[in-house]
């Protein structure tokens, strides 16, 4: 397995991070650990989770967590991220990124989780009643207390950015070293603003939905074969208004002896700036087909070709070329 730094960390990730929001949800604790397992033993060290994850409730999948770290006692071979943000109760002090909830809930995931630090504390969304000064007095405080190793963002946009980094220098604090979001062949917008935005900043991405909710996986393929699955599940919503970009793409993949997932990542892992693509498997079997998009390099004629039926954003990279001269 292929590493690589967080961002301008010194920390060292596999190429791949394994996504959990399916533990709990879609899958029981004892394929949920059967996952983790095989990660391991292919070198992904890299396990990504968040505190609503599971359950209506949340806290379910950090819970099953933290129990396959108590069964394997891998957790220091283990770089773990997890989120704070959503509601987590019906208090109006239960969600958000005040400095009561920041700190409340780390110490609610350190229980789950089974463990006494987080590697990687990411701000699940941007909260815009909270000051910057805040939220890093918290991050700062739970830094000093051993109980958080590095902060890191999801869902921001690129100014979100550069305004919270601008107050972590300020503060002499190293700020954000990750953001997570939603990027894939299908959903593009993160290279106009994001993306230059974190490269400036030394900010590594984490893609999530890299398979676009599994519509890059093959769907159409498994639409005609019938076999079920998370593509086919939400063929409506994310596969019909796609459909004829998809079968072109699915097309070029068999033209190039390439499973779908793995040109999917394959692209994602050639972005620059792209540090790990989140994947999500709901068996330990669909690992196979994400590690190998670790070795796979695409040539510039496929490169050309997936741009042709899955056009950037505008005029493509990053803003404001994309949408000025």
């Amino acid at each position: 397995m292929r590493r690589t730094r967080l961002g301008r960390a010194g920390l060292s990730v596999s190429r791949l991070c394994v996504g959990t929001m399916n533990f709990g949800w879609q899958i029981p604790e004892t394929e949920s650990h059967a996952v983790l397992d095989r990660a391991t033993e292919m070198g992904i060290d890299f396990v990504d989770t968040a505190n609503m994850y599971g359950d209506e409730g949340g806290g379910l999948t950090e819970t099953i967590i933290g129990n396959w770290f108590a069964a394997s006692g891998r957790r220091d071979r283990t770089v773990l991220a997890t989120k704070v943000y959503a509601p987590m109760g019906d208090g109006p002090n239960d969600r958000g990124l005040s400095a009561r909830n920041i700190v409340a809930s780390c110490e609610a995931s350190l229980r789950r989780l089974r463990t006494e630090w987080i590697d990687v504390y990411q701000m699940h969304h941007v909260d815009r009643e909270t000051s910057w000064e805040e939220v890093w007095q918290a991050m700062e405080t739970l830094t000093l207390q051993g109980k958080i190793r590095y902060a890191g963002s999801s869902n921001f946009a690129g100014w979100h950015l550069a305004r919270a980094q601008a107050v972590a220098d300020r503060r002499n604090f190293l700020g954000v070293v990750s953001e997570q979001c939603k990027y894939n062949l299908l959903t593009r917008h993160v290279e106009l603003e994001v993306l230059p935005a974190a490269s400036e900043l030394g900010i590594g991405i984490l893609p999530y939905s890299p398979l676009h909710f599994g519509a890059l996986s093959g769907a159409l393929r498994k639409e005609r074969e019938g076999a079920g699955g998370r593509s086919v599940l939400h063929a409506p919503e994310r596969v019909e208004p796609h459909r004829a970009a998809i079968s072109r793409y699915e097309e070029l993949c068999t033209d190039i002896g390439l499973d779908p997932v793995t040109v999917a990542l394959a692209w994602l892992l050639s972005r620059p700036g792209v540090t790990a693509p989140v994947i999500g498997p709901r068996s330990a079997g669909q690992l196979d087909l994400a590690v190998a998009a670790v070795e796979t390099e695409l040539d510039a004629a496929t490169l050309q070709a997936l741009d042709a039926i899955f056009p950037p954003v505008g005029n493509g990279g990053p803003g404001p070329e994309a949408w000025a001269w």
